[in-house]
């Protein structure tokens, strides 16, 4: 699990996160996503494009959105390559927000296991909206 408050408000990091186009911003791997008529919803599907974490060739995979908790919770899963995802948000003050990335799955070792950390780090530089630093 890795934590890190992002200097931004919760709302300007949830808008962040729930365009579904941004997810190959900021999560390792995925280079490329289209994501199914319901958007950011629970249960929706999304073909997203990026190397296998257990195979080498870029393919298209499949994203299921498992929960949408507007402003505090997305979890997905990456069914192929066996990786669940959950992010929370939660408001540390007017313009910071502590945002944690749980990642499981029976594959996670190596660079694999720095998959949270990684993608925290990415949205860190990416969602830094606050004007006093």
């Amino acid at each position: 699990m890795s934590e890190r408050v992002l200097l931004a408000p919760v709302d300007d990091v949830w808008r962040f996160l729930a365009e579904p186009y941004h997810l190959s911003d900021w999560w390792p791997g995925i280079s490329g996503v289209e994501p199914d008529r319901r958007g950011l919803a629970a249960g929706a599907r999304w073909k997203v494009q990026g190397p296998s974490y257990l195979r080498k060739p870029e393919t298209a995979r499949v994203l299921l959105v498992r929960a949408v908790v507007p402003r505090e919770l997305l979890s997905f899963e990456l069914p192929t390559n066996r990786i669940g995802v959950e992010v929370h948000l939660r408001a540390t003050g007017e313009n910071r927000t502590s945002v944690t990335i749980a990642v499981d799955g029976r594959f996670l070792i190596g660079p694999r296991s720095r998959l949270g950390a990684d993608a925290l780090a990415r949205l860190y530089d990416l969602v830094q909206t606050a004007a006093d630093r």
